[in-house]
């Protein structure tokens, strides 16, 4: 199972210091939405070119314009983009279109997405790298909220998959034998007092 740090920071300096301090240990790169929205298409370059090893993930959450928008994060250096669940197939196929031109993936997010095990069998069918089994921040600030929806969909679907959506110490086990993927981990890094040991202790805690 690959480690992807998600960096929801909000500047490119700050996004180049915390991948400093984590690149060792993880696989995975993730240059967050607010992140992307916040320094552009530039940030996206810098990180790859400062981690050129490493596979630099650009999360746009493209809604429509899949093939357009994918394109342009690709030249900027992006490995992985993200297209929502819940846009239409013809968006999703454009994102892929795009991916493999440059010979790079498209993740598709199932954030919002009610029935996320069709939907992950769907998405992968239009040529999916991955999906991405997520819950955001809002709906983990929500009472009740647990891990449990995201792996039990994840180990329905039979598709390869990710999970995003407070994995931590605590959880990241539980993420592995589900059978993820990728195991996107944010505030548990990002937060943390010293992000390189949260990290490495991350990365020792997948069997």
């Amino acid at each position: 199972m690959k480690l992807q740090v998600a960096m929801d920071v909000l500047t490119t300096e700050a996004a180049l210091t915390l991948a400093g301090q984590v690149a060792e240990f993880v696989d995975i790169i993730e240059l967050g939405t607010p992140l992307v929205k916040s320094e552009g298409l530039a940030a996206i370059t810098a990180v790859k070119e400062a981690h050129p090893d490493k596979i630099v993930f650009a999360d746009l959450k493209t809604m429509d314009a899949g093939e357009l928008e994918a394109d342009i994060a690709f030249k900027a250096g992006a490995d992985l983009v993200t297209i929502l669940g819940a846009a239409d197939d013809s968006t999703i196929a454009g994102a892929v279109k795009a991916a493999t031109a440059h010979n790079k993936g498209v993740v598709v997010d199932l954030i919002g997405v009610a029935d996320k095990v069709t939907r992950a069998k769907e998405v992968r069918a239009l040529g999916a790298k991955f999906v991405e089994m997520h819950a955001g921040l809002d709906e983990q600030a929500q009472p009740g909220y647990d891990l449990n929806g995201l792996l039990s969909s994840g180990e329905q679907a039979r598709v390869p998959f990710s999970v995003a959506g407070g994995v931590n110490l605590k959880t990241i086990g539980d993420v592995q034998r589900a059978g993820a993927d990728v195991a996107v981990v944010g505030g548990s890094i990002y937060s943390a007092d010293d992000p390189g040991l949260a990290a490495k202790q991350l990365r020792a805690a997948i069997a």
